[in-house]
């Protein structure tokens, strides 16, 4: 077991220590101010304070920043190490204060300072050190632990350190379950009218065999997802999206239509069901427990999983109301605007709440990429995609991370404005996923 020194063991600094400790150990590190404990100690001994006491121990003389309360402007100034960026430059056995520099980009301390929105009034993501130093791409946390490991293996060989798996987890974001089936009268007519306006015959062509019967909706592409998922022993979770009313951005199937209540009955019962909070419910917060009371008593079980519709949130209030409706698990950090890495981690963390300098209940499960942001933000093709989509992978892999890819059921329907990405998500589940399968339970 690592013993760690320092003069105040803050709620920051024992977050942190907490998380790294999780991600290198099978074992807590343990925290004492006790200095005459610490030089006494036979355990590997960490001294993060401002002064070194013996050759024995490993030094990483502090920042200010996990020390001190409230939230202001921090004078950040990167360089490189190893062919990575860092900051928070400091001496000892370790270049930077790799505790506080995580800490920054975990907590996302800069969501709380003043910055500008992107049109979805969210967070964007060129305010941020990552794309703006350029390690967007990068899951630099995960990276930096690497070089912890090696720098703590040196100066204590007998350190046992956690053997960590990669992991891959499917995820799924159901915005649209039909395109043309179970809409409703009164949509469904307004659908045609739309087409004829716009003189779009072979969408009027296709609306009216889909509701005939004589061809597959576009968008459902559930069946064949089924067959990929048991081909390669995986249970992804699917959010769904429950809005009572249709909004510009809240285009769901009726909550009404008993074919989308069994198509969410069925993926309660064979997969994860997670909830996809509306964009309404964003505006007004009386929705959010009404859509997840509907669809747990819809799934006939407790949903504790979630994402946000559009990947719209705002520190902290968002997952302040989540915690309050009982979501143990939240699918959405990340960017719904470019892929990368928003915490520039690829493991699964607790999520702090830097306005009460606490850690809460809530654990987030990063994403680094989503095929809209491919299609729809970065306009790239299929094939640009897939040279994305597997750098980001192997990036996840070789730290033994969590890969978590974000999937739309129309954009990997038979839609033809979506050509060629069916079969790119198909060479990635056949040639990598099949590979690498990871069954989450």
């Amino acid at each position: 077991m690592l013993l760690l020194y320092t003069h105040t063991a803050t709620p920051r600094l024992q977050y942190i220590v907490d998380f790294i400790g999780k991600e290198l150990f099978d074992e807590s590190i343990q925290i004492t101010t006790d200095e005459a404990h610490f030089k006494t100690s036979k355990q590997p001994r960490l001294n993060y304070s401002a002064q070194e006491f013996s050759e024995g121990e490993f030094f990483l003389r502090k920042t200010a920043l996990l020390f001190e309360t409230g939230i202001k402007h921090q004078p950040i100034e990167c360089f490189e190490i190893n062919f990575h960026k860092a900051f928070f430059e400091t001496k000892g056995d370790f270049s930077f204060d790799i505790f506080a520099a995580s800490f920054y980009l975990l907590s996302r301390y800069e969501e709380y300072l003043p910055h500008e929105k992107d049109m979805y009034g969210r967070y964007a993501h060129t305010n941020s050190l990552a794309y703006k130093e350029g390690f967007l791409s990068q899951p630099l946390i995960n990276i930096w632990l690497q070089s912890f490991k090696k720098a703590l293996q040196f100066k204590f060989p007998e350190l046992v350190f956690r053997q960590a798996q990669f992991k891959c987890i499917l995820t799924y974001d159901i915005d649209m379950a039909w395109s043309y089936l179970h809409k409703g009268w009164q949509r469904t007519l307004g659908g045609f009218i739309n087409d004829i306006g716009k003189g779009e015959w072979a969408k009027v062509k296709d609306r009216w065999l889909v509701l005939r019967g004589k061809r597959k909706d576009p968008f459902d592409c559930f069946e064949w997802l089924d067959a990929w998922h048991l081909y390669c022993r995986l249970k992804p979770y699917f959010f769904f999206l429950a809005a009572k009313k249709t909004s510009l951005y809240d285009k769901n199937n009726s909550c009404q239509s008993s074919e989308f209540r069994d198509l969410i009955t069925y993926y309660a019962n064979t997969y994860h069901l997670g909830w996809h909070p509306s964009w309404q419910s964003g505006d007004d917060t009386s929705l959010l427990k009404e859509e997840l009371e509907w669809l747990e008593v819809v799934g006939d079980k407790k949903i504790f999983h979630s994402r946000q519709h559009y990947i719209r949130f705002s520190l902290p209030a968002t997952f302040r109301r989540l915690i309050e409706t009982g979501i143990e698990k939240d699918f959405s950090m990340g960017y719904g605007s470019i892929n990368g890495f928003r915490a520039s981690v690829c493991s699964p963390y607790y999520w702090y709440d830097l306005e009460k300098e606490t850690t809460t209940s809530l654990m987030l499960y990063p994403f680094c990429f989503m095929d809209a942001n491919s299609l729809f933000e970065q306009k790239q093709t299929p094939q640009q995609t897939y040279n994305e989509l597997m750098q980001y992978y192997e990036q996840v892999k070789g730290c033994k991370g969590v890969f978590i890819p974000i999937w739309h059921n129309f954009i990997l329907g038979t839609d033809p404005a979506y050509e060629g990405w069916r079969k790119m998500f198909e060479l990635f589940m056949k040639e990598t996923v099949y590979w690498d399968a990871y069954t989450d339970e």
